[in-house]
């Protein structure tokens, strides 16, 4: 079988080919393919399959097996797979995902695509929820990116111990569904400082959605303008707010195919 391993932000994920071809059991698959020092590595699977209304779609596989609906980093990289590869020439596409269509823009590069510009829709955000996880409080702000996000302002991200926290925080009863985490700060209106636990994946160093769920809680809060770029340990997002709609724009890159044998 053959395979394209991709990265936006060093949030890195398997590409397959399924437009003509689906291989069986996906779930298994992604848990086999994503295994670190066993596997071919990767924080989840991504198929992508013929467009339901759209150009094409993207079909998405945590590393422990579960169905994602979207991947804000994922999507970019399939702009690239698709254009790179010669599947479209178009340069403004529409992708089907769980969570509805999402429209791409892509900026080349020497012929080749390097940034891609994702519309992801309007964020919907919630108030406020207070939660205990490992005798501390927390101030939850409930949010929806087209997946569930529980954004959590402190002064640092740094200091958290994410790998403690995030687990109990995902899966709080509190915030009802599972839900990725992000811990957030703003040291000014124009940027924001994120870390980034992924229910289904765990510590991540970049998630595209999670960035634009906390985006959106902070200028629901005033934390930050319109416009700011969000840094997390992966790289950096340009996020911009404009009539409602959340755009996202970021690097997309192949690190390397090869094949796996089923």
């Amino acid at each position: 079988m053959r395979f394209t391993k991709m990265e936006g932000l060093g949030n890195d994920y398997i590409y397959l080919n399924c437009l003509e071809e689906v291989p069986e059991d996906l779930p298994a698959l992604a848990v086999r393919l994503s295994r670190r020092h066993f596997g071919v590595g990767a924080d989840g699977l991504i198929c992508i399959r013929p467009g339901r209304t759209g150009d094409f779609t993207m079909e998405m596989y945590n590393a422990d097996g579960s169905r994602g609906a979207m991947c804000g980093n994922g999507i970019r990289c399939v702009g690239k797979y698709v254009y790179d590869k010669g599947f479209t020439q178009k340069t403004r596409l529409t992708i089907d995902t769980d969570a509805g269509p999402r429209e791409l823009e892509l900026h080349l590069l020497e012929g080749a695509v390097d940034q891609v510009t994702v519309d992801m829709g309007r964020v919907e955000v919630s108030g406020p929820v207070r939660v205990e996880a490992a005798g501390e409080l927390f101030q939850v702000v409930p949010a929806d990116a087209g997946n569930p996000h529980g954004v959590i302002f402190c002064p640092d991200p740094e200091k958290i111990d994410l790998e403690r926290l995030g687990p109990l925080l995902e899966r709080h009863p509190a915030l009802g569904e599972r839900r990725n985490i992000e811990f957030v700060s703003c040291p000014h209106r124009g940027r924001l400082d994120i870390r980034v636990w992924e229910r289904g994946s765990g510590i991540t160093l970049a998630c595209g959605t999670g960035a634009c769920a906390a985006f959106a809680a902070a200028v629901t809060e005033n934390r930050c303008g319109n416009r700011a770029e969000a840094r997390l340990p992966g790289g950096t997002l340009t996020l911009e707010l404009r009539e409602g709609r959340v755009l996202m724009t970021g690097p997309a890159r192949t690190v390397f195919e090869g094949e796996f044998p089923l």
